[in-house]
């Protein structure tokens, strides 16, 4: 399996750190911009679109990330009569569309809100202007109506500060005790059809309800 180049790999090669004082510069960028590129082209004056070329978009994705079946019956089972499938990501697009390519689920999406790389100013989450900018471009009706899902604590925080329903889905080895932003919190992805079984096709719960009763 070829090695992934981890983000903090950039920070040592052009910012001359240490391994360590590159990690520990990533983090603090993370946590005060809500994405670490945001914090080069603040005090760094790095180009974000070449950061995407030699990070994100090198990444040897192919073979690591398939097509997750699991996950694209999901968002099939999901009544889009009644939802607007969209992508919010703090990717470049480029990259927000190979990972849903890969994942075989890119054809299940109306569109996408990313970060641009190539604007200014920079717009990421968690901050306001990223929600609202998903809400005119998703076309969303009201507040009200805006479910969002992210597994950054960050990114819910500030879903639920603009008053989105906020599910929060925690990583893997993340303890329950993490201080709880969102109202949701889930595991598995698979929780969203008990959270909000209104959004689904009735024909997926019926089928739901009849395969359980068959096995008690």
């Amino acid at each position: 399996m070829p090695q992934l180049y981890p983000r903090y790999q950039y920070f040592e090669k052009h910012l001359s750190l240490s391994k360590e004082a590159a990690e520990m510069l990533h983090e603090r960028y993370y946590k005060d911009y809500g994405l670490a590129v945001s914090g080069l082209i603040k005090h760094h004056e790095v180009d974000p679109l070449e950061f995407n070329r030699e990070v994100d978009d090198a990444l040897p994705l192919d073979g690591l990330i398939t097509p997750n079946a699991k996950l694209r019956r999901l968002l099939c089972d999901i009544d889009t009569a009644k939802v607007k499938l969209w992508l919010f990501t703090n990717a470049h697009v480029t990259h927000g569309l190979r990972v849903v390519r890969l994942l075989g689920i890119d054809d299940l999406f109306e569109g996408i809100t990313f970060c641009d790389y190539g604007r200014r100013p920079f717009i990421c989450k968690p901050h306001l202007e990223a929600y609202c900018k998903a809400e005119t471009e998703s076309g969303a009706s009201s507040i009200e109506n805006c479910y969002f899902v992210d597994d950054s604590n960050l990114n819910c925080r500030g879903a639920q500060s603009r008053g989105w329903t906020t599910v929060h889905l925690l990583e893997p080895g993340t303890s329950d005790t993490v201080d709880r932003i969102a109202k949701n919190q889930i595991r598995d992805l698979e929780e969203l059809r008990d959270l909000f079984p209104q959004f689904f096709k009735k024909e997926t719960n019926d089928y739901d309800e009849q395969s359980m009763a068959s096995q008690l």
